[in-house]
């Protein structure tokens, strides 16, 4: 017999049980030093930028550089924003030259490391001047202001000059995560109509040679939109030139100068189309526009990582993810920080290599997603103590909630207890940090975002758009515009109004659920599409996932739902166990016990497999629809391109159950 588990219009709402006491002050010392020094602060400036956003952001705007001042701040005719309207200016411009009139000149603006150990450092003048010098090389390849240029390229300098000198001539870029296949790339030219592309002969990774310009090959096989291709020498190994079509980058340098002039653009040209990725189907670009997008991560930037001069900033992520383009390049470059850079996997050749770069580059922020964290408490704390971290003085986090007990690890292990941890909420599409603790101003609980960011008006609602009380799970929307957020679909206005905007007309929907506590705090418990329905109780993966790695000898979990005929879906977790503790019977039984302690006996998984490891992108991110296949005892059919590690998947295939 088969039970009808479908809820109930009571349990359409996300049930959330996780229950997180500790709380952390921002540290005295730092919030003396703060941009925002305390609390009251916060919330004057958050009020004034919910009541008057005009005031607000032209004064977050004006600290930038612009050709042509803004008649208006915004224009809202949902779902369509336009932000400094009549306005023109240089993103490049804002990013580079603006600082070589200041001490900034002859500031090291981005450190970079290569896997294999090479170092470089530019300073804002030489930088400017390769971007100056790449620019040209555009135009001289007949690249010009609107047109789509995609960017395929290994995490190195050139990759933030070529953004930057797209950026320069108004031309319009595309940056595809160097760990994606031909067909992706083939996919996103199609979409974009793009007619360049900029790539290198191969990347370094775990110490291998990617493939770049063979897949580029492979992807423009057939014929595309695509007229020219300049290839960047990094591996310096042997490829095929396309006689008519392939340049090199070097001998295109040798026919230009280093003048040129940066291109005025209205604040709402387009400046990037970025793909998101896992989805299937047609791709998904989502556009980001000039001038509110660089208004938006100026200030978070400036703000969240409380930036000072002397700072040297890492942010780890790949320069093809959003948090690529916003925190490694253009929000550092803007705020004239020295931002670090560096190419290959954190455990190459041994798990210390993070610790060893921020010890020998006196790192002073560190940015870093909660799966590269869960990664190494599982590889073990002897390799951080072969190291100082001293210089560390801020933490963050970004990709996806972290667990109370990843975040307190993070704390205390990385950061001796001493730097403020800022656990950031965002997406692609909002283009800016939303959801954030401001490390000087705003009490931290391990697991929350904490508070909206200034001009974020977020809420948690129903299955009707209520907005719910304090501790009930909900959708999370936004109810007004801000400056750095999506403009469109790249071509598909139709799929931007449906996707985002048609479930709460004016309202963005998010596409994660969420709870607030009695302070207001917001917690990110996973996206919609992950939340299991079991016996009619909506489940939350992350505080199932949370409940898990609070046990003493579990590094990390993937929770994932699997048909079951009597409750709907099964409860089936994924879990890596920390270094020398064995797998058994026993444990399995004991950690469903545990969950069943930290959240009742509705979230007990009905099946623990352990696994060496979990499927994910090279970003970090959990490939949890993999993991619902091997749950269902289904065939893996899904992309499985952009996977760091082939091997897991077959690993978790045969696992016993």
């Amino acid at each position: 017999m088969k039970i009808d588990h479908s809820a109930s219009p009571a349990r359409t709402n996300i049930e959330s049980h996780l229950k997180e006491k500790r709380l952390f002050q921002p540290p005295r010392e730092f919030a003396q030093e703060a941009r925002i020094k305390n609390f009251a602060q916060y919330q004057r400036m958050y009020r004034e930028s919910i009541k008057s956003p005009g005031k607000f952001w032209a004064r977050e705007a004006n600290e930038l550089v612009w050709r042509k001042r803004w008649r208006k701040v915004v224009e809202w005719k949902p779902p369509f924003a336009k932000w400094f309207i009549g306005g023109q200016l240089n993103l490049s411009e804002n990013c580079l030259d603006r600082h070589l009139t200041t001490h900034r000149r002859n500031k090291a603006a981005i450190l970079w490391e290569g896997e294999p150990g090479e170092r470089r450092t530019l300073t804002y003048q030489q930088l400017h001047r390769e971007v100056c010098r790449f620019a040209n090389v555009l135009k001289r390849n007949k690249i010009g202001k609107g047109d789509r240029v995609i960017i395929y390229m290994p995490t190195i300098p050139e990759v933030a000059i070529a953004m930057l000198a797209c950026a320069r001539i108004g031309a319009v870029h595309s940056v595809v995560f160097g760990g994606f296949s031909a067909d992706s790339i083939r996919d996103r030219i199609a979409d974009s109509g793009a007619i360049a592309l900029i790539t290198a002969d191969g990347s370094y990774r775990r110490g291998g040679i990617v493939p770049l310009k063979k897949n580029v090959d492979d992807a423009l096989s057939g014929g595309t939109s695509v007229k020219r291709v300049i290839v960047f020498q990094r591996a310096h190994t042997e490829i095929h030139m396309e006689e008519g079509r392939d340049v090199w980058w070097h001998r295109e340098l040798e026919y230009v100068g280093g003048d040129c002039p940066p291109t005025p653009v209205d604040s709402e040209h387009p400046l990037y189309i970025l793909y998101t990725s896992g989805s299937t189907g047609k791709p998904k670009g989502i556009l980001h526009t000039t001038g509110g997008y660089l208004v938006g991560i100026y200030s978070t930037t400036k703000y969240v990582f409380d930036l000072r001069d002397e700072d040297i900033y890492w942010c780890t992520a790949d320069v093809g993810w959003v948090t690529g383009h916003s925190y490694v390049v253009y929000g550092p470059l803007a705020n004239g920080a020295t931002t670090l850079m560096y190419e290959g996997a954190p455990n190459w050749p041994e798990p210390d290599r993070f610790w060893r770069i921020i010890e020998e580059n006196r790192v002073n922020i560190l940015y870093t997603a909660p799966t590269a964290i869960r990664a190494f408490i599982r590889w073990g704390d002897q390799w951080v103590k072969k190291h100082d971290l001293s210089s560390l003085r801020l933490l963050g986090t970004v990709g996806e909630p972290i667990n109370p007990e990843a975040w307190m690890w993070y704390h205390k292990t990385i950061g001796g207890g001493r730097c403020p941890v800022v656990d950031t909420w965002w997406q692609t599409e909002t283009g800016a940090i939303m959801i954030t603790p401001l490390p000087g101003a705003i009490p931290t609980k391990p697991g929350s975002a904490t508070l909206p960011f200034f001009g974020v008006d977020a809420a948690i609602v129903d299955a009707r758009g209520k907005e719910v009380g304090p501790n009930v799970g909900g959708k999370l929307i936004i109810r007004r515009p801000w400056p750095s957020m999506l403009r469109n679909i790249y071509g598909d206005k139709e799929r931007y109004k449906k996707q985002y905007w048609s479930e709460y007309p004016g309202n963005y929907l998010t596409g994660d659920g969420a709870r607030r506590d009695q302070d207001g705090y917001f917690w990110i418990v996973g996206r919609i599409d992950d939340v299991l329905n079991v016996a009619g109780h909506r489940l939350g993966t992350s505080e199932i996932e949370s409940a898990l790695v609070s046990h003493a000898r579990v590094a990390e979990a993937a929770v994932v739902g699997r048909p079951d005929e009597l409750k709907g879906q099964g409860v089936v977790a994924f879990v890596t166990l920390k270094a020398g503790v064995e797998a058994s019977n026993d444990l399995k039984g004991e950690l469903r016990e545990h969950v069943g302690r930290h959240i009742g006996a509705i979230a007990k998984p009905d099946e623990v497999r352990f696994a060496e490891a979990l499927p994910k992108t090279r970003s970090g991110k959990i490939m949890r629809r993999l993991l619902k296949e091997i749950a269902s005892g289904a065939k893996v059919t899904g992309d499985t391109t952009t996977l760091e590690d082939f091997s897991v998947l077959a690993k978790l295939a045969q696992s016993d159950e």
